[in-house]
């Protein structure tokens, strides 16, 4: 098995199905490092041991996980579809944050905004480049430009994970600009 089809696995247990492994998260997404290692071994076709574990998170582009001090819990960082607190600190968001999506979703998005749908939070970029990538995962890609700084204005709450992807509960569609993707020039 591959680190990225251990790691996808684990993001599943960690982020929305702890019960596959038989395993239960805290209210903060702790789960026990030797009761996810067990779980995983037990219940699933991966085979993986604490090295293994420790290389994920320490390799991990993303940054997806997080250990506690000692190593014995571990956590996704963000993108969780059961109720947990990863104890997220409130911040300010620059003026402007992006979101990367497929073309697929543009009619629901620009009448509805960004909604979490089956997450606890819409995440946001700080950088386009990053948004397309995102957007690239869901077909076509299409990047939208948040106005964050005025929705912090208006009272909305703004978050950043430890692996710096921006939080917030929505994005109402008035704080949108779907970004026209411009044509490269044609060579002669």
């Amino acid at each position: 098995m591959s680190l990225e089809s251990i790691s996808k696995f684990m993001s599943l247990v960690l982020r929305h199905h702890p019960e596959k492994i038989g395993i239960s998260l805290d209210e903060h997404g702790w789960a026990n490092v030797e009761e996810m290692i067990e779980g995983i071994n037990q219940n699933s076709k991966h085979m993986v041991n604490k090295d293994i574990v420790e290389l994920i998170v320490r390799t991990d582009s993303k940054q997806r996980y997080s250990f506690n001090d000692d190593k014995t819990l571990i956590r996704a960082n963000q993108g969780h579809s059961v109720h947990v607190d990863v104890e997220l600190e409130e911040k300010t968001p620059p003026d402007i944050l992006w979101h990367g999506t497929g073309k697929r979703f543009v009619d629901s998005i620009d009448h509805n905004g960004l909604v979490p749908k089956s997450r606890l939070y819409v995440h946001l970029s700080p950088d386009v480049e990053t948004a397309e990538k995102v957007g690239k995962r869901h077909g076509i890609p299409v990047v939208y430009k948040v106005y964050s700084g005025k929705m912090k204005e208006d009272g909305y709450v703004f978050y950043q994970s430890v692996n710096k992807v921006w939080l917030v509960k929505e994005v109402p569609a008035k704080y949108l600009e779907k970004v026209e993707k411009q044509d490269e020039p044609v060579s002669d």
